[in-house]
């Protein structure tokens, strides 16, 4: 049923319950609601108002003479007023976020001290996908031979950021057939990524041939075997995993040792992060919302990042439902859009 069939008493009694819940993790009373001063309502009639939202599918009841808990339903009402809210806000203060710009080292190690950020002020797993170097737009690049059956890709990204990755070279290449080629891509597609490259030339196989006559096959070669590494090699940073230890009940360890076990593969969690890369802002997924099995007794924070142009990735948190929503969405936005700022600064 809409939130719209809700009353004001109503939503009041609903996200008292939440914010309980989720500070103690027990089921919450009529008597409890009573007892914070929230409503001039008796106990008999808030315990009605809490039927009446158990009808409705936000609350629950564990036992038959326990109060209630929120369910999925009942989170998304809580969480989807916080974010209600935050857009409605002008200039919010917020969690402090460390500054990134201050950490040594180089784009990895960036995207790592932003995850580490995630867990440390959420107390849960952080995570960032990084950009996959060919679905970054470029300026320049380069074809370097290192080896009978390896090429270096140098790849200058448009917000002036150094990226290097190694091929396997399916074909044998000269250097002059690499140099000819980078200098094809660089006049005709600077600004876009590899992964555009090659889909143009799968398109345009007359004319292409007709650029690189027998070296068509080679270039397509190394750019089907760079996409294709990409794609078995996740960049997905992780941090906090053991953080949630402790944070499941006893009959959802099972699920807890099949998350661990996703966080020590990444390739499937990576997989399901992906779709979310050009989201706007943040957003929430609680269980089975993000359609992901892998944690469909989790909550998903997230939001994307990248520079003005063009968006890089995304990162976020991923926890029990019964997190401090009020505190860590806010954390997620901050980061995001710090680590955003970040990137165009450093790298410009």
């Amino acid at each position: 049923m809409p939130q719209s069939g809700l009353r004001d008493k109503d939503r009041l009694v609903l996200r008292t319950i939440v914010e309980v819940y989720l500070r103690s993790g027990q089921a919450v009373s009529s008597g409890a609601v009573h007892g914070r001063g929230v409503s001039d309502d008796s106990p008999a009639t808030i315990r009605n108002i809490m039927v009446k939202l158990e009808q409705m599918g936000y609350l629950a009841q564990p036992h038959a003479s326990a109060g209630r808990v929120p369910t999925d339903q009942g989170l998304r009402f809580y969480v989807k007023a916080l974010l209600e809210n935050r857009s409605r806000s002008q200039e919010e203060p917020g969690p402090p976020v460390e500054d990134l710009a201050a950490r040594p080292g180089d784009f990895n190690a960036l995207l790592d001290g932003a995850s580490r950020i995630l867990a440390d002020g959420s107390d849960s797993v952080g995570f960032v996908l990084s950009p996959r170097v060919s679905r970054i737009n470029f300026q320049h690049l380069r074809f370097v031979k290192i080896g009978e059956a390896k090429v270096m890709v140098i790849l200058v990204t448009t917000f002036n950021m150094v990226l290097t990755e190694i091929v396997p070279a399916r074909v044998y290449f000269t250097q002059a057939e690499l140099d000819r080629a980078s200098q094809y891509i660089n006049q005709s597609f600077a600004g876009k990524s590899l992964t555009t490259v090659r889909d143009f030339l799968l398109r345009d196989l007359p004319r292409a041939k007709s650029q690189f006559d027998q070296a068509y096959a080679r270039l397509m070669s190394l750019l089907e075997a760079s996409v294709a590494q990409e794609d078995s090699e996740p960049p997905l940073i992780v941090q906090g995993a053991s953080r949630l230890v402790g944070k499941f009940e006893e009959a959802e360890q099972g699920v807890l040792r099949d998350l661990l076990r996703n966080f020590e593969e990444k390739a499937s969690l990576a997989r399901l992060l992906s779709d979310f890369i050009a989201l706007d802002r943040v957003k929430v997924l609680i269980g089975d919302e993000a359609n992901a099995p892998q944690i469909s007794e989790c909550t998903l924070i997230l939001s994307p990042y990248g520079d003005e142009n063009q968006v890089l990735g995304t990162l976020g948190i991923i926890g029990p439902k019964r997190l401090p929503y009020q505190k860590i969405i806010p954390l997620v936005d901050r980061v995001a859009a710090k680590l955003s700022r970040t990137i165009s600064r450093k790298f410009s």
